[in-house]
């Protein structure tokens, strides 16, 4: 007994120190889905009357916004293995820490380890809601996003979502079929009086995320009334950014056609589309059975939807099944234009691109190469086919043998969008011969000297006639007082003594230093007077070309 409350009096101050019985709860998870928050764990404790209660704290931009732990409001004294708290969180992209632990009366247990988490990054993509309508064969389908009617939100972009749809007839041994659809759209190609089942799932493709399926909904088809007015069998035709529809008229008596469009990305609202239909300005009111809708394509990047309107003589419509058109796609690429040239031993090959050098579309985003086909065109029927890709409109080709066929045909492509041309038309040029290159050489051999020539003799020409330099003005001075000078005799003298003065004046002007111009035509004027016969004039002479001199 006494051995008892000694163990007694030992076992109680442990009690009050916080020593429990009491085993921590395991494996916490938490659940989200939209902006629903769910804590869950396990406990393996054999206890009875056992609560739970739970902690968070909260950081914000990786910083401790006030790092106490609070009381997890939703899952306090719980008495299950899960608490809906999603009242506690309010950002979707901080990070948040959850623990939790067991109680019963006074005793706890530790706390369970910590969960981490960022909201946005756990979150699971909520179920959408679908409304459904059967009519002529058809299911009509009305899908709304997820958190539709929900004040907060966790996906603030639902334009950002796609529907799939996934459908099943009623029956022990059905297929089951996997589709995209818009948020309103039409499920066609269905047997006629027959239950089909139906669930949809909202995924986000930017982010990898595929949401929950919505509640399964089952509907029973109806019998589809074929009217002749309806336009059947449309089909596209488009060739270097041409686009064509063509349909098939069924109906026997007098109709009249509009062709309608409507712009792709009106399909992915949420809003109904069905009054934003718009008739293509050359296609209203026709008879043909077919229509060029080029001028409403206006971009390549987004796509389009057309319809035909079929009315009668009285004034009954029908409207026709859908038809889609994504320009660059739909599009097929026509042949290249060819022109072939023959220089310097070359055979050039000019390419005009598909539509024309006019047609920026198909240059530009398509991104256009060029595969060439060339050969020898000759009676050997081995002769070996060749090919060249280039980016560019204009090739060459090298190694050519004189007096020899070459045919070329061009074909342009596409990588990107894996779609070809067909080849252009077969063009083909003749090489010249050896012999003809062989006088083109020699001409050039000739040529070039005699070009020399001439070009030398026209410089010496254009240096003796048209001087680029004039003469120093003290020479036109002398030359404009030349026939007035004083050492000229005068109409009295001599003719022949004239002309011997002239010659000297002429032999020497060039070796005369012409420094005092006017004195020495005084000296000579004083000098002339005196001088009456040859030897006197000669004297004269000298000594004036000598005064001259100096």
């Amino acid at each position: 007994m006494a051995l008892f409350l000694s163990c007694l009096l030992v076992a109680l101050p442990l009690r009050c120190a916080g020593q429990t019985n009491l085993r921590s709860p395991e494996d916490i998870q938490v659940y989200v889905v939209n902006t629903n928050f769910t804590l869950s764990w396990n406990y393996t404790g054999n206890d009875t009357n056992v609560t739970f209660s739970a902690e968070y704290r909260w950081f914000e931009d990786t910083e401790a916004n006030g790092t106490e732990w609070k009381g997890l409001p939703g899952c306090q004294n719980v008495t299950c293995t899960e608490c809906d708290f999603s009242s506690a969180i309010t950002e979707y992209y901080d990070t948040y820490h959850v623990r939790i632990r067991a109680e019963r009366r006074e005793e706890v247990s530790p706390w369970s380890s910590t969960f981490e988490m960022i909201p946005y990054f756990i979150a699971q993509i909520g179920p959408p809601g679908i409304v459904l309508q059967s009519m002529n064969g058809v299911i009509k389908i009305k899908v709304s996003p997820p958190e539709e009617n929900e004040v907060r939100k966790m996906w603030i972009t639902p334009l950002d979502f796609k529907y799939k749809v996934v459908l099943w007839e009623n029956s022990s041994n059905s297929e089951f079929r996997s589709q995209s659809i818009f948020p309103t759209d039409t499920i066609d190609d269905l047997a006629p009086d027959t239950t089909y089942c139906l669930k949809v799932q909202a995924t986000l493709p930017l982010e990898l995320q595929e949401g929950l399926f919505s509640p399964i909904h089952c509907i029973k088809t109806t019998r589809k009334v074929n009217d002749l007015l309806c336009a059947t069998n449309l089909r596209i035709l488009a060739l270097n950014m041409e686009f064509h529809l063509h349909w098939t008229n069924q109906y026997k008596q007098h109709v009249s056609y509009n062709v309608q469009y409507l712009i792709g990305y009106l399909k992915k609202l949420h809003d109904d589309y069905s009054v934003k239909w718009l008739n293509v300005h050359a296609c209203e009111n026709i008879t043909d059975t077919q229509c060029n809708f080029s001028s409403i394509i206006t971009t390549t990047s987004g796509s389009y939807y057309l319809r035909v309107q079929a009315i009668n003589e009285y004034n009954r419509s029908c409207l026709s099944n859908e038809v889609k058109v994504d320009p660059l796609i739909t599009n097929e690429i026509g042949p290249p234009g060819v022109k072939l040239d023959i220089s310097n031993a070359l055979l050039h090959i000019q390419i005009s691109p598909p539509g024309g050098s006019e047609s920026e579309v198909m240059r530009d985003h398509y991104d256009l190469s060029y595969r060439l086909l060339y050969w020898k065109n000759s009676s050997n029927n081995e002769e070996e086919i060749k090919v060249k890709e280039i980016k560019q409109t204009i090739g060459s080709i090298s190694d050519l043998t004189p007096s020899t066929l070459y045919c070329v045909k061009v074909q342009a492509f596409s990588e990107a969008y894996n779609k070809s041309s067909h080849f252009s038309k077969e063009e083909c040029i003749k090489t010249p011969g050896a012999t003809f290159v062989i006088a083109l050489i020699a001409v050039f051999l000739v040529a070039v000297p005699l070009v020399f020539a001439l070009y030398q003799a026209y410089r010496k020409i254009k240096y003796v006639f048209f001087p680029s330099c004039q003469p120093p003005l003290n020479i036109e001075g002398f030359g404009g007082q030349l026939f007035s000078s004083p050492y000229l005799l005068t109409a009295e003298d001599p003719t022949e003594n004239c002309s011997i003065i002239e010659t000297i004046i002429t032999e020497e002007v060039n070796q005369i230093v012409f420094k005092d111009y006017k004195h020495s035509k005084q000296s000579s004027r004083d000098s002339g007077n005196y001088s009456n016969d040859d030897n006197t004039e000669s004297k004269v002479s000298e000594e004036m070309l000598e005064k001259e001199t100096v």
